[in-house]
């Protein structure tokens, strides 16, 4: 990533950690005012994302200094661990709150100061929407899947007090009818609903990060390699090749080996090299996030 796309990109990320610091403490201090569950959760997932969010700011610092001579390939393997990390306590925090609805439940409900919550939530559902268009139209330009992930996180604490909102517009209405009773019931109910439906969206991030931590070659990438290494031999008349893919956070690390047999008419470094452009071109994206090793062999031992 250029230097200018990296300063935008820790902007953006240092602006979020920030927001969402207020949106945390507002979070504790109206559900304990208002006497309720979810919205003590809305303020514990937004102080667990200010946590990430200054989490992947230290990233991105991390991946716009570049390689050193004690980590030689760069840090883009740090990428798709706090992406696990993240998921997982996302997960465990969706996990905890569910619990604590349903206990909730069987005990007969919370009594709720409906006027702090709706005021609450109104306000936070608009701030929480309007930084995750800000990170989406910001991430347009730079590319960032630290930036997805935070705008990510926005868009489902926009999703949570939203319905939250919802949920506590329906408890006001119900507490001024024959339905009173079923008020204490609104805030569990909507907490235990809200966990299920948010739990999948860390699964899915946990899932995609830990394919790059344990190195799985992504499909798509490794055909699109073996097309291209394909052509190139054919061209040439180098009669096989082995290929090897992954993809580490940003980073794309592509090696191939290709048999050259006796007498080959492409003779020289300089023959070779331009071999090594033609490839290099073919997979395009040439730049910091893109190690591309070709070698070429006499024996197949060193495939």
């Amino acid at each position: 990533m250029p230097q200018g796309q990296s300063r935008a990109e820790e902007k953006v990320l240092r602006r979020s950690f920030g927001v969402t610091l207020v949106v945390a403490v507002a979070g504790v201090l109206f559900g304990l005012l208002s006497g309720s569950l979810s919205i003590v959760f809305d303020g514990v997932f937004s102080l667990i994302d200010a946590t990430m969010s200054l989490l992947a700011l230290l990233v991105a610092r991390l991946l716009a200094r570049g390689d050193s001579r004690r980590f030689q390939h760069g840090f883009w393997h740090i990428e798709p661990m706090v992406l696990v990390f993240n998921g997982f306590v996302l997960m465990l925090t969706c996990a905890y709150a569910f619990l604590n609805a349903v206990g909730s439940l069987l005990q007969g409900g919370r009594d709720l100061a409906f006027g702090w919550a709706v005021g609450y939530a109104a306000a936070i559902a608009a701030v929480s929407f309007a930084m995750a268009a800000y990170g989406r139209r910001a991430n347009r330009r730079i590319g960032s899947d630290l930036v997805a992930l935070d705008v990510q996180g926005w868009i489902m604490a926009g999703t949570i007090t939203g319905a939250l909102l919802l949920a506590f517009l329906a408890g006001l209405l119900l507490g001024r009818g024959p339905y009173a009773h079923l008020t204490p019931y609104a805030d569990p109910l909507a907490l235990a609903v809200l966990t299920l439906c948010l739990l999948p969206v860390p699964v899915r991030t946990v899932r995609k990060a830990m394919s790059e931590v344990l190195l799985v070659t992504p499909t798509s990438l490794d055909r699109r390699v073996r097309a291209i290494l394909d052509e190139v031999t054919a061209r040439h008349g180098f009669p096989a090749y082995s290929s090897y893919v992954a993809k580490i956070g940003r980073g794309l690390f592509v090696e191939a080996h290709i048999l050259v047999p006796p007498c080959h008419p492409l003779d020289g470094v300089q023959g070779f090299d331009a071999v090594r452009e033609e490839i290099s071109a073919a997979l395009g994206s040439d730049g910091p996030h893109r190690w591309l090793t070709v070698d070429f062999v006499g024996d197949r031992r060193w495939f």
